[in-house]
């Protein structure tokens, strides 16, 4: 039987706010920090938690901790304000894939939704008409996200290397913070190129800088007009370059695919639910391995409105088995061989996505090395071989990287991979907006129990030391047993 849409009443974004604060108060949130207070080795001051990334994943991972008491923390972001993560940066889709519906970053608190936000401000109408969200949108709502719960993040500093202090973490900082700072914990919320960078094929080794970009870098697309494009790559990034690059005039956009047919099917969308929310990280290396490979080998096809955006217009092209065997330069034009034959092109964007390999992070230094790997602990049967699942860091149930080799890099476990580099090991809770509550829950319950274990003799002392009672001796009289003789006072 059909239900009409439930609406709530409209109201306005001051309303939703003031309604915020009263939900929260009425949840005991956020409770007394309960952590105990400690200092550096030198008396310099110790964070309980630093988080590297104020995008999605660092505010609801912010909001989480605090949430389980832990307020001792800091939020630091290499960006500008406002301008953390992709969405207004090298994110080009004119609109979100995820459904409008999806909870998102909210915690389980409705009136932190996306939905929440939108009809506050434009009724519930217009979110009934709404489509998919704007991605301008998306970022917006999350700068409203991060005002209303009076986030911190600090803007304008990269940690630049995270090193072992005793039983502590010293991270060195760069930009508007300069020096260094010691913490126990480092949660690395820094999104889809959080354990890696980006994929550049060895072809590109034979193009001029100057005549190929990566999907993730900044490109002067207004440069592009008049300009032969090819664009390496049939997913999301790639798509959404191209219909850039048409919309900016360029003379033709090819796309070169190494697949014999474009993929349709979004896999992972069709079996999305609670149990396999739940239920991935705790099936057996074989099982992991066997759902993420699938989805790989079959890929998630770009946005149907994405495909459209390009394929709308006369001069787009889409090759198919004509992947990029070698390129080379002859004059100002780029020279690409497939199995095809030769292309003649002026500039090459690489819509290859981002590689997993935490030795090219450079805040881990030689450490990046020492990080266990899925290629570590498993080996695939014949036929299900991936080399790159096998270069994904093989975490702990609360997001921690391990080392390889046992005593190398213990430190290791205090660095928490709250990014796309957890996905083989946690599923999508850690960088994708559908899990995205779930991940940080469990991030922000486990750090509070590592917490707890590392002070249990702080906290037994309390126990012991709490003399605060409850009855204050007036409450009651004693009163002879039965049989039992008093003595007259």
């Amino acid at each position: 039987m059909a239900h009409a849409p439930i609406s709530a009443p409209h109201q306005s974004l001051d309303a939703l706010e003031a309604r915020i604060r009263y939900d929260l108060t009425c949840l005991n949130l956020p409770p007394a920090n309960w952590v105990k207070p400690r200092k550096g080795p030198q008396g310099e001051p110790l964070h309980d938690v630093v988080i590297m990334g104020g995008g999605m994943c660092g505010l609801v991972a912010t909001f989480a901790l605090r949430n389980a008491g832990i307020r001792n923390l800091r939020v630091l972001d290499r960006s500008p304000e406002g301008f953390e993560g992709p969405w207004l940066t090298y994110a080009r889709m004119e609109t979100l894939r995820s459904p409008k519906t999806l909870p998102g970053p909210a915690l389980g608190m409705g009136c932190l939704t996306f939905r929440a936000w939108f009809e506050a401000q434009h009724g519930t109408a217009e979110w009934e008409a709404l489509d998919k969200i704007p991605r301008p949108m998306w970022m917006d709502y999350l700068r409203w996200y991060r005002k209303v719960l009076a986030i911190d993040v600090e803007n304008g500093i990269e940690i630049r290397q995270v090193a072992p202090a005793g039983d502590l973490l010293r991270l060195d900082l760069a930009g508007a913070a300069d020096g260094s700072i010691l913490t126990r914990r480092l949660i690395m919320a820094t999104g889809r190129d959080g354990t890696g960078g980006p994929n550049i094929p060895a072809f590109a080794d034979g193009i001029a800088r100057s005549a190929w970009a990566h999907s993730a870098d900044e490109i002067d697309f207004a440069a592009l007009r008049g300009k032969r494009v090819v664009v390496v790559g049939i997913g999301a990034s790639a798509v959404d370059n191209a219909a850039e690059a048409l919309e900016h005039g360029a003379a033709e956009v090819r796309h070169l695919i190494r697949r014999a047919e474009m993929p349709t099917i979004n896999k992972m969308m069709g079996i999305g639910s609670p149990g396999f929310t739940h239920g991935f990280p705790t099936l057996d290396d074989a099982w992991r391995w066997r759902f993420m490979h699938y989805s790989f080998v079959t890929q998630t096809p770009s946005p149907r409105g994405s495909t459209l955006r390009v394929s709308r217009h006369p001069n787009a092209y889409f090759h198919f088995g004509a992947g990029v065997q070698a390129a080379r330069m002859e004059g100002d034009e780029v020279v690409l061989s497939t199995p095809k034959g030769e292309l003649r092109t002026d500039f090459v964007i690489l819509g290859t996505g981002f590689r997993i390999e935490p030795a090219a992070r450079p805040e881990l230094g030689e450490a990046g090395r020492m990080v266990r790997m899925w290629r570590d602990v498993y080996t695939p049967p014949s036929g299900l071989e991936h080399p790159e699942l096998g270069n994904f860091p093989y975490v702990s149930g609360d997001f921690a990287f391990q080392e390889r080799v046992p005593g190398t890099a213990p430190w290791l476990s205090k660095v928490h991979c709250f990014n796309y580099g957890a996905t083989l090991s946690m599923g999508k809770v850690s960088g994708d907006i559908p899990g995205i509550s779930e991940g940080a829950s469990w991030l922000a319950g486990s750090i509070a129990a590592g917490f707890y274990r590392e002070d249990t003799e702080h906290h037994w002392q309390e126990l012991v030391d709490y003399q605060t009672p409850e009855l204050l001796g007036d409450e009651w009289r004693v009163s002879p047993f039965p049989g039992e003789r008093v003595a007259a006072e």
